[in-house]
């Protein structure tokens, strides 16, 4: 499986709280929802689906997952969420228990293992392993070099600090530009691959 990353993403490089105001307010970040402003059906809305139309599973953090099973299966009947609520789910978590994986075919993957069971996933058949958010875990799949695409959303905003999906440990990683398209609004929507080591 190709392990792809989608965020909705500031000029800062923040990607905390992109869907709503109580989204996510660690930290004190009172910005929850800024990225409507931006968004449009065609460009970014197009982006977005097309991530999720070739994604076979989908993977999060937890926090990420809380949201999306707090606000996806009451929109049944929605071609789009009808899509995300039937594909398979792991969910990254030292805390949830599996009695709380309420979201259909969700799987938790203990956070201690997670690298290992991750890797295992990327190296087994299929298509797209797709994450959405999930900063902590975005960061540590970057680190371990994990990540085979990375779609980024880039919006015209600068936020002033937040959560990043870039490790902080000083490492070089190369990245090459496969495509970009540019909204009315002015959002890139960039996509990325690892480049080739010389």
């Amino acid at each position: 499986m190709r392990i792809v990353i989608s965020e909705f993403i500031s000029l800062d490089g923040v990607v905390q709280a992109p869907g709503g105001p109580d989204e996510d307010n660690d930290g004190g970040f009172a910005h929850g929802g800024w990225s409507h402003p931006f968004f449009d059906p065609e460009v970014v809305g197009g982006a977005f689906a097309d991530a999720a139309g070739k994604a076979d599973a989908l993977l999060f953090g937890r926090r990420t997952w809380q949201t999306m099973a707090g606000a996806w299966p009451e929109r049944a009947g929605d071609p789009f969420a009808d899509r995300l609520n039937a594909i398979p789910k792991y969910v990254v978590s030292r805390t949830l228990s599996d009695a709380e994986l309420t979201w259909n075919n969700t799987t938790r993957i203990a956070g201690d293992e997670a690298v290992a069971r991750i890797r295992h996933l990327r190296e087994s058949e299929g298509g797209d392993l797709l994450v959405m958010g999930s900063p902590t875990l975005v960061r540590t799949l970057l680190a371990e070099e994990l990540v085979d695409e990375l779609r980024l959303m880039v919006m015209p905003v600068l936020l002033g600090g937040g959560k990043s999906i870039f490790p902080d440990d000083g490492g070089l990683r190369t990245l090459e530009l496969v495509s970009t398209v540019i909204s009315g609004a002015g959002v890139h929507v960039c996509t990325y691959r690892p480049a080739a080591k010389a």
